[in-house]
């Protein structure tokens, strides 16, 4: 059985037709002083999977903790996260004495509550695996630049793929590859939450369609400093493609105001820009746990 909350269910309901099997919405009620009140089926089968994204991801993690250990005392024997966007995977060190590594605590937590954890691109940083940050049975990793390369290569004909910074390389480069696309990545230089410098690399734009590629967009900032210095450089077009669509705040208008054409996401964050459904390599990551 899948087991949704109504913040994904879109989502939850295509993977439960891509398995075949049944799907069910976790009911919520919030009290008045924040506490959550949660309601699962009566009868679960052995194997739940829990299908759930974790933007905002706070609240969403005392839900899932209630809703785990509910699943447990309801008979459940393993339980499943399919959670294309993880969350609190970025503070992976204390920088600063006294800081809190976040993605050790975070992916325990998550450990200890399911068997298997299925995500997409997760932000790793100094990690290799998945399963260093998250140490459940099974912690598996997708990629949708697979996914990604296809839409590119479906709408457009030779466009301009770059990364905006150099973490973005291992999936700009993803996409570009399959298709032969010429490919660059720009250097970031930050000095605050919105004081970025961006420099293109040596490539020629000039009438050309831009595509600017990477994992994670949450205030757009950086994409939108890299969408004027592409079109002061005489880009056609700026477009974005973006894996997870976080976007908080004004991002999308920043990036309008910057120049930018069209912005497309996968659908791990529900979001107005979704063009790239998820659903099929998250099924068949969760068939390959039977």
């Amino acid at each position: 059985m899948i087991l949704g909350f109504d913040d994904y269910e879109m989502q939850s309901r295509a993977l439960a037709e891509v398995l075949d099997t049944s799907c069910e919405i976790v009911k919520m009620h919030r009290f008045p002083d924040g506490e959550d009140k949660l309601t699962l089926p009566p009868e679960l089968p052995a194997h739940v999977v829990f299908c759930r994204s974790l933007d905002h991801p706070n609240s969403k993690l005392i839900e899932l903790l209630l809703a785990a250990k509910t699943a447990r005392q309801l008979g459940a024997q393993e339980l499943t996260l399919v959670a294309p966007y993880l969350c609190y995977m970025r503070q992976d060190k204390a920088f600063l004495p006294g800081e809190a590594i976040s993605q050790r605590i975070v992916g325990k937590l998550l450990a200890d509550l399911f068997e298997n954890v299925i995500t997409v691109d997760p932000h790793l940083h100094r990690i290799q695996y998945l399963q260093q940050a998250v140490p459940s049975k099974n912690a598996v990793t997708l990629s949708a630049t697979s996914l990604m390369a296809a839409f590119v290569a479906e709408l457009m004909t030779d466009p301009v793929l770059l990364g905006p910074d150099r973490e973005s390389e291992q999936w700009v480069a993803s996409v570009a590859e399959p298709n032969n696309l010429a490919y660059g990545v720009c250097d970031k230089v930050r000095s605050g939450d919105r004081d970025i410098e961006i420099t293109l690399p040596e490539i020629d734009l000039q009438g050309c369609n831009v595509v600017l590629v990477d994992d994670v967009a949450s205030s757009g900032q950086t994409l939108a400093v890299a969408i004027r210095e592409c079109i002061s450089r005489g880009a056609r077009n700026v477009d974005v493609l973006i894996t997870h669509a976080l976007f908080a705040g004004d991002a999308i208008q920043r990036m309008q105001q910057a120049g930018v054409s069209k912005v497309w996401s996968t659908d791990s964050i529900s979001h107005e820009s979704n063009v790239i459904p998820l659903k099929q390599i998250l099924g068949d990551a969760v068939k390959c746990l039977a």
